[in-house]
């Protein structure tokens, strides 16, 4: 088993690659067959296999959570940390706080048009633990 903690900090809200930091960790790892699980230490980002050819798939599932999960709805309870604070963690919920993706050949056995993304959902982004674990 090998482990490995990333510290990624994202520019901006919105989806951002992290399929090569991660596979870079497998490779390190020395599995050559396995199942490589990813995981983010956070309630407000979160983690989403998608589409990683063209960039508007990307841009849209932004705005689709930006439109399931709006920021200063009238009742919100939880908004301690401002607008964005609710919001991000619904849509935290709605994506995965983990992903398993199998390892064949010491890679990423990702599809073709496959790539993993951190899904930050705040506005003013801080630096994100993600943990690789691989079996």
């Amino acid at each position: 088993m090998f482990t490995k903690q990333l510290m990624i900090r994202a520019p901006r809200r919105g989806l951002h690659m992290v399929t090569d930091d991660v596979a870079q960790a497998v490779r390190e790892s020395g599995v050559d067959t396995g199942i490589c699980n990813v995981f983010i230490r956070h309630t407000s980002a979160s983690l989403t296999i998608n589409e990683n050819a063209d960039p508007t798939a990307r841009e849209d599932l932004e705005v689709f959570l930006d439109h399931i999960a709006p920021e200063n709805e009238p009742y919100y309870r939880h908004t301690l940390e401002g607008p964005d604070d609710m919001p991000s963690h619904i849509k935290s919920s709605l994506t995965d706080s983990s992903v398993n993706i199998p390892v064949l050949k010491g890679e990423l056995a990702l599809g073709t048009w496959q790539g993993l993304y951190l899904c930050e959902h705040r506005e003013q982004p801080s630096a994100r633990s993600i943990i690789v674990s691989v079996f």
